[in-house]
């Protein structure tokens, strides 16, 4: 109990010291400041260099002041988000499920300011300044498991998640659905790292799958994902679908696709309404494929560098990806959004 009581103080206090940066700098920004807040750290090659990316941009586009805050520890999110909005911002942007609570306590005393929450069940009663963007990533999954079961030889594929928590869970049972649309005899394993910023654990599961004889590995994992990469690069014809593009050097030979969900584009057009004079609050967004924010994407650089028998094979896998992805934009093909393992 002490233990935790001091560290609660001592990230606290880190937080104010956050403060002491941030207040100056807004009193300088003409165009008001725009805050991300992001709860998983940068250098992923995914979710967060995508949001960091696309705000600068944004930032140079528009004339606003904008910071990336990184917040580490779960006991800083309502002193960071007090100290942005008593410090006037404008906009502040944050990420997952677990900032709903603090977004719930401290936006309606910050009435001036517009909050935004990517990856966000909607809020019940809803709060007039604030807008919460859930993804239909399953969709891509169930594309992913369509491929898959084109492409694997073995006929077992696996899904690692970083947590299961209800939107990985419907994930995983969506790539599961679409493996079963087209081999209903393949096996389909899931394993959850307990961490999306685990990459020895991520690794660790990866090669005990692949040493069961999977040959296909969807990831759901962020950070994780490097060690689930690492583990498919030790033997040619393991494949791997992650997460984002800036993945693909790190498995030329082996991530053979991605499931994209770009956080640097959903971010980049919330916060474009939001410095815009039509931005309304109170609202929660679906945004799923045909979106530009959510697909899957075969690798490029595997369609250059990997075996020449799986591109072979995925150039006939991605005909039946199509055909799915057709299916669920004309609404022929339902992909339910179940969430029970």
């Amino acid at each position: 109990m002490h233990r935790r009581t001091f560290l609660q103080a001592s990230a606290g206090a880190a937080a104010l010291g956050l403060a002491a940066s941030i207040v100056p700098e807004f009193a300088m920004a003409s165009g008001g400041l725009v805050a991300l807040v992001h709860t998983q750290a940068a250098g992923d090659n995914g979710p967060v260099d995508q949001m960091i990316a696309k705000l600068k941009q944004l930032s140079e586009e528009k004339g606003f002041e904008y910071r990336a805050v990184y917040a580490q520890d779960p006991a800083t999110y309502e002193t960071i988000y007090r100290t942005l909005g008593d410090a006037g911002a404008a906009i502040i942007i944050s990420t997952f499920n677990e900032v709903a609570e603090p977004f719930k306590a401290l936006a309606p005393s910050y009435p001036g300011t517009k909050w935004i929450q990517l990856f966000a069940d909607p809020f019940e009663p809803a709060i007039p300044n604030v807008v919460t963007v859930s993804y239909d990533y399953y969709l891509g999954c169930y594309l992913s498991g369509v491929f898959a079961a084109k492409m694997t030889t073995t006929g077992k594929t696996g899904f690692i998640g970083g947590v299961s928590i209800p939107p990985l869970n419907a994930d995983f049972n969506a790539f599961k659905a679409g493996v079963h649309s087209i081999k209903p005899d393949a096996s389909v394993i899931a394993a959850f790292a307990g961490s999306f910023q685990d990459p020895a654990k991520g690794q660790e599961i990866a090669t005990q799958m692949y040493n069961d004889g999977i040959d296909y590995i969807q990831t759901d994992a962020a950070a994780t994902d490097g060690g689930i990469i690492a583990a498919a690069n030790e033997k040619e014809g393991r494949m791997v679908s992650c997460l984002a593009p800036g993945q693909y050097a790190l498995g030329p030979k082996s991530l053979i696709s991605i499931v994209g969900l770009d956080f640097g584009v959903s971010l980049y057009n919330e916060a474009t309404k939001a410095v815009g004079p039509e931005w309304k609050g109170g609202t929660h967004e679906h945004t799923g494929l045909g979106t530009g924010v959510i697909d899957f994407i075969p690798s490029p650089v595997f369609a250059e560098q990997g075996p020449a028998e799986l591109n072979a094979r995925a150039k006939e896998a991605l005909v039946e990806v199509e055909k799915a992805r057709a299916g669920i934009l004309d609404g022929s093909i339902k992909v339910p959004f179940n969430t029970t393992l």
